[in-house]
């Protein structure tokens, strides 16, 4: 074996060491997230030394560089604030949803339109149009991290797979019975998974088109799908009001998270898919612990409906989103307890997410606004305004230097 170079995962912190193994190019992800300011990092340098024989004394000053580097990055506390840098006059109906790409150069949009667009962030520029669907573009998503396909689910009872370079249309999967709301690639395999209102979901071959397997189990409509990170386990979360777990392999169902009493809005995983946590329209979210199908704690703080959440990038801290106008953020790495309440918004928060560092909170309203919040104190430090209807979504790009919102006034804005 022998070492070709280092490779740096900024959020979550890791460090990926490439080498070559009998003529092939192999890497190594580890996982460093407990890196903070106080770190050591010669003495971290060492301990991965003596547990990576691959590494030599001859590295070792440039471990210790790409470290600090790492620890630059992931220890930044600058409190940026975000400019309006472009308005995409998007679509000729509502938009449905965004995503962007693993490096934060794309944007993808569904429209009630029935089409997908795919933007360049940097210029604005609509780089192509995705046609074919026959009604509502509702799920959009990247295969990310090498972000070459895209996959979109209509409310025609498909899902299409695309090329992200040329807009070119490879393949269709059929065999729902109702809208298709979510579509995930598998993170390890050529497959991708979809969920339907038809009540169940269902696993295909990313090249063919073949459809592999029907997860059958929920009573409701399926409104959240998640794979875990080695692709052979998938949760999924239904209007019936339950989680429930699939093992991809045999497409049966390995266990029911039982315990919200009405519908879903959301369920996924933390950063290692240890924990599982759902939000429901019975005012809760739940944590849950992977492994033991279990119940660790209901987090009981919203005065309305629990309508979305997000895990920060190290899965120490969990954000809830709600009608009451509020979102609040949970420590859940010891006792549960709510850290910090962001209130300030007028109408409903429908989404959330946290910065790459974990230390802002986004949060986007019904009132028109999204909204930047401090993590730790919940104070709010800055609002995007010009959207002139309804927010329902908004995210960070990976490095968190640009900030995508989508209103209900057919626009998406990029913030920089």
């Amino acid at each position: 074996m022998r070492l070709l170079k280092f490779l740096l995962r900024y959020f979550p912190p890791g460090l990926a060491l490439e080498y070559t193994q009998g003529g092939d190019i192999k890497t190594k992800m580890i996982d460093l997230l407990d890196l903070s300011a106080e770190t050591d990092v010669r003495a971290l340098a060492e301990s991965i030394k003596a547990a990576e024989p691959i590494i030599t004394e001859s590295v070792m000053d440039q471990l210790v560089e790409t470290l600090q580097k790492l620890q630059a990055k992931v220890c930044d506390t600058n409190t940026k604030r975000y400019y309006k840098y472009k308005t995409l006059q998007t679509h000729l109906l509502p938009v449905t949803n965004i995503a962007l790409d693993k490096l934060g150069k794309r944007c993808l949009t569904g429209s009630y339109d029935r089409t997908c667009k795919v933007w360049d962030i940097d210029s604005g520029a609509e780089l192509f149009t995705l046609e074919g669907h026959k009604n509502v573009v509702y799920a959009v998503s990247f295969n990310n991290p090498t972000s070459d396909k895209i996959v979109t689910g209509s409310f025609d009872k498909t899902a299409k797979v695309w090329c992200s370079r040329t807009g070119h249309c490879l393949t269709t999967m059929w065999g729902h019975d109702a809208e298709v709301v979510v579509a995930k690639f598998s993170p390890t395999q050529c497959k991708l998974a979809t969920g339907s209102i038809d009540a169940t979901s269902k696993i295909f071959h990313i090249e063919t088109g073949q459809e592999l397997g029907t997860l059958r189990g929920h009573t409701a409509e399926v409104i959240a799908l998640h794979y875990n990170n080695d692709g052979n386990q998938i949760i999924s979360g239904s209007f019936d009001g339950t989680v429930n777990i699939w093992d991809t392999r045999t497409f049966t169902r390995t266990s029911v998270l039982i315990g919200h009493r009405e519908e879903l809005s959301n369920c996924l995983y933390n950063f290692d898919c240890s924990l599982i946590a759902s939000s429901s329209m019975d005012k809760t979210a739940k944590l849950w612990d992977a492994r033991m199908n279990s119940c660790l704690a209901t987090l009981l703080g919203h005065d309305d409906e629990v309508l979305d959440l997000a895990f920060d990038n190290n899965g120490k801290r969990l954000a809830t989103a709600s009608s009451d106008t509020t979102a609040q953020v949970w420590d859940i790495s010891s006792n549960f307890q709510q850290l910090a309440l962001m209130k300030g918004h007028r109408e409903e928060v429908s989404k959330v997410c946290f910065s790459p560092n974990g230390r802002q909170l986004l949060t986007a309203s019904l009132d028109r606004t999204t909204r930047l919040w401090s993590a730790d104190d919940g104070s709010c430090f800055q609002q995007l305004k010009g959207h002139t209807d309804d927010i329902f979504a908004c995210a960070f790009s990976y490095t968190g230097d640009t900030i995508i919102t989508a209103s209900k006034d057919n626009t998406c804005t990029i913030w920089r």
